[in-house]
């Protein structure tokens, strides 16, 4: 089993929002804001070859939106990334046998879909794909919250549900992946956040999707603006460090500008923080 990071189009969301009770004067130190109070982030997949199966894990936001949006959103690229970065290593869409995916929301799943073209209904790229999404993130993407709907992609649940090749997960035990992936469901985030984490002979990662969506989000307190419950959030997340911790757990990071995976340590002071930091896999053998 083999992985490799792929970007996809990098967004820029409001600072404040991505770090919820944190003060400016302390996020901005680690992420600076441009003239719109906005921060760039990365939206990166994760591809596991096993086998006879291509697996991606997360989608990134590609370009699903007109115009108007795609600048308030400050996406960055003419072209659909996440594409680009599966066609440099030779796989073309159809060939995805499988994706996974954390939550619906549009940083996430907005690269299943074709850029937006004037006059043309939405159309999912992967034609092939097994889709995997747990049933409470389907649900929640059908009828979210009026705090939350702007986060969804309309009409994207249902383009899936028409596929005939979605795979709904209640029980992280029981699925087709299995035993290559295990799945653990989190609250704090999103209703139904499903995080992978991916078996190999050596080695374990787990994709922390955005209950730890980089390396500044590792601190215990930090939370965002986003989270449906902070408090459960902070809770979900120290049990996640601590078995990561103790397993010897990468944890795969779908956000962070500059790092796409690292290994749990704790520091001088007894906080969790961040080792073995790789920039990006390209045929990182499990």
């Amino acid at each position: 089993m083999k992985l490799w990071t792929i970007e996809g189009n990098r967004l820029r969301l409001d600072g404040g929002a991505m770090f919820g009770n944190v003060p400016r004067a302390l996020w901005e130190g680690w992420f600076p804001a441009d003239d719109r109070h906005r921060i760039g982030l990365a939206c990166r997949s994760l591809l596991l070859q096993a086998g006879s199966r291509c697996i991606l894990f997360e989608a990134g936001a590609g370009l699903c939106f007109p115009p108007a949006l795609l600048e308030r959103y400050g996406i960055e690229g003419e072209d659909h990334r996440l594409l680009s970065g599966l066609s440099t290593l030779g796989i073309p869409p159809e060939k995805i046998t499988d994706v996974v995916l954390s939550h619906l929301h549009f940083d996430h799943a907005g690269g299943l879909l074709a850029p937006v073209t004037e006059g043309e209904a939405p159309r999912l790229l992967f034609s092939s794909a097994r889709y995997h999404v747990s049933r409470r993130a389907l649900e929640r993407a059908k009828t979210p919250h009026l705090r939350d709907r702007a986060s969804f992609l309309p009409g994207l649940p249902e383009l899936i549900e028409a596929s005939g090749r979605l795979e709904l997960i209640d029980d992280p035990r029981q699925h087709s992946l299995a035993p290559t992936v295990r799945f653990r469901f989190s609250e704090g985030h999103t209703p139904g956040l499903m995080q992978a984490e991916i078996r190999g002979a050596r080695r374990k990662v787990l994709v922390a999707a955005d209950l730890v969506p980089g390396l500044a989000w590792m601190h215990l307190p930090v939370t965002m603006g986003y989270d449906r419950s902070p408090e459960l959030a902070v809770d979900e997340k120290r049990r996640l460090l601590e078995e990561s911790l103790e397993q010897g757990t990468y944890l795969f990071f779908t956000h962070d500008p500059a790092v796409a995976l690292a290994k749990v340590i704790r520091d001088e002071k007894g906080r969790f923080a961040s080792g073995e930091r790789m920039e990006r896999l390209e045929g990182w053998e499990l």
